[in-house]
């Protein structure tokens, strides 16, 4: 395989972001990987860090193996880490993280130290720089604008109800979850955020959401990197999924592989919410190989419902079977008002 070389697109797009997030001459940048990272995102990071007169060092962990466990994809629960204290703590006293770890930290339980100790983490999702180049933050900061009025109507509501063409129908109940959003770069202390940016999305508490998800042809599992071809219908009962139905081999590998990890929690939700990047494409995962892409994009293109199983601090589950479900032609109402309609953002 070719090694990537330093584009300078690349390069800009990197050093951008970092400005984004406030590095300047004389702040601490700590490039965090495994040994399964992607060797040219470091080096981005490192170049850019320098170019903004920041001090920076590099950590690299072994990245972890268990032999006969399924394996785990796109959690944003790296155990990269370990719970070493001495990384740990090195992390926390930086001024930003730059996270180029294969799952991201955003689920991983050292996080809450690192970020307590100050640091600001900015996970750089595992996608070829290409992506991450065409997906920079917006000079005008558009899409922050964005995201912060849906985060503040997501907080605001106490209803979310999903429905499609397809036959999805979902009630969600948002009192008592914690929402967020992201816009691909944080300038604030004790904050974490990934580029690429572009959803809002709530993390809801126990037994809020119920009702019907339907997987129709053209939407996809991030876990398999794969379009749906054939329909699939998932029961939710209480969070969790009782049903999976199906008679294609998209059904028959969400069954084999969530029944693999042996953890009922595997089948429960983990967050829910939609994408506002119009600059992001449901269709990219088409011209990538499945080594090049992590599938940030498809999470945030404008006007998907993003479901997700997995990891749920706020319901009190952690599990490492995870599926991120990006659907479109959904529509969205909050407490009756929708937000997207058929696919389609409301503006």
């Amino acid at each position: 395989m070719l090694q990537d070389r330093v584009e300078p697109d690349w390069l800009e797009a990197f050093e951008l972001v970092l400005r984004r997030c406030a590095v300047g001459p004389g702040d601490t940048v700590a490039v965090l990987s495994e040994s399964q990272s992607r060797p040219i995102l470091v080096e981005l990071a490192q170049l850019a860090a320098a170019r903004l007169g920041a001090r920076s060092f590099s950590l690299c962990v072994p990245t972890p193996f268990t032999r006969g466990a399924p394996q785990a994809r796109s959690t944003g629960a790296s155990d990269a880490l370990q719970n070493i204290a001495p990384v740990v703590g090195a992390l926390a006293a930086s001024t930003l993280v730059v996270d180029c770890t294969v799952e991201g930290l955003m689920h991983a339980p050292e996080l809450p130290a690192i970020l307590k100790g100050g640091a600001r983490v900015v996970y750089v999702s595992n996608e070829h720089p290409e992506a991450l180049a065409r997906l920079a933050p917006s000079d005008d900061g558009s899409l922050e604008l964005r995201v912060k009025d849906h985060v503040k109507r997501l907080r605001a509501a106490r209803r979310m109800r999903v429905r499609s063409a397809a036959g999805t129908d979902l009630a969600i109940t948002l009192e008592g979850a914690v929402v967020g959003g992201n816009w691909g770069y944080t300038t604030r202390p004790g904050t974490m955020t990934h580029w690429p940016g572009g959803l809002a999305l709530a993390f809801p508490a126990a037994g809020s959401v119920n009702g019907r998800l339907v997987l129709a042809p053209g939407d996809v599992n991030l876990t398999f990197k794969r379009y749906i071809e054939q329909p699939v219908t998932l029961t939710i009962e209480s969070d969790h999924a009782t049903r999976i139905d199906g008679t294609g081999v998209d059904a028959e590998l969400m069954r084999s592989y969530i029944a693999a990890w042996g953890d009922r929690e595997a089948y429960a939700v983990s967050h829910v919410g939609y994408g506002l990047n119009p600059a992001a494409r449901w269709d990219s995962m088409a011209l990538y190989d499945k080594r090049d892409f992590n599938g940030t994009e498809l999470r945030a293109f404008a006007g998907n419902f993003l479901y997700s199983t997995g990891a749920n601090e706020v319901a009190g589950r952690h599990t490492r079977g995870h599926f991120d479900l990006p659907l479109r032609g959904c529509t969205v109402d909050l407490d009756g008002v929708v937000v997207v309609e058929q696919g389609r953002l409301v503006a």
